[in-house]
This record gives C-alpha cells, structure tokens and sequence, in this order.
C-alpha cells in the first residue's frame, strides 16, 4: 500500500482533530451542528485509512493484498465491467435530470401555495443546476467524440 494513504489518513485524522478543537470551543454557534460532523467525517476517515494502511502492510497480508490489487486491476479493465459503469453514469444522469426538473414543480406548487416562503429561489437554483448539468454533459461528450 503506498505511504500516500498513510499520509492522508493523518492529515484527516489532524483535520478531524482540528475541527474538534473549534466545535468544542464553539459549541454555542449555529455551526456547532456542521462543525462536529466535520469531525466525525474527517476523524473518521483518517483513522480508517490508517487503520487500512497498517492492515495491509502486515507481511502477513501482503500476498492477499497483491491478489487483490490484481483483482481490481482486472475488474477496471474489463470491456463488460467498463461498458456497464458507463452506461450506469449515463442513467444516473438522466434520472438527476429527471429528479431535479421534477423538484423544480414541486417546490414551484409549493411556494405557490404558500407551504414554503422561499420557494422561488430554490427553483431558480435547481434550474440552475438542470442547465448546469446538461451544459456539462454535453462539453463532456464532445470532447469524448473528439478524443476518440
């Protein structure tokens, strides 16, 4: 396993203890919420990229672990295995699509209703994002088609 892991892992791991830090000398704030997720996710992450990097690095486990590696190289170049992932991604984005121009009615009736106040920014945002993402996946296949 490559010493790049390790080291990620601890600059999580310090993150995570950063933001422990300031959520508990901050633990008034509107923030305190967002500030201790962060340190879960980041202490989380870190410890298990450590924990992961110290597993595999056993001389016990290094067959094991270079079979696997072999598997996932495998696995990655599989003409099947690749077609599948791409066409995955392609009906992920569509139903993003799908999902974000049918949120764009719902909170649309909503705020016309009067259920929810800012209604109409919401939209404006998810049809931001809709545009976005077609822009996007457009520029993305053109320079797929030209690259290949």
């Amino acid at each position: 396993m490559k010493k790049n892991n390790l080291m990620l892992g601890i600059l999580y791991a310090i993150l995570g203890s950063v933001f422990l830090i300031i959520a508990i000398s901050h633990n008034d704030n509107k923030l305190s919420g967002v500030l201790w997720g962060l340190t879960g996710a980041m202490a989380g992450m870190g410890f298990a990229m450590i924990y992961k990097y110290i597993y595999w690095t056993r001389p016990k486990n290094k067959e094991r672990y270079a079979e696997m590696l072999e598997n996932e190289r495998i696995d990655m170049h599989d003409e099947l295995k690749e077609k599948l992932r791409d066409k995955s991604g392609r009906y992920a984005y569509v139903i993003a699509l799908v999902v974000i121009a049918l949120s764009m009615m719902v909170f649309s009736i909503l705020s016309s209703l009067e259920i929810i106040k800012e209604g109409k920014l919401i939209v404006l945002y998810l049809g931001g994002l809709l545009v976005f993402l077609y822009v996007v996946g457009i520029i993305i296949y053109k320079r797929l088609l030209d690259k290949y």
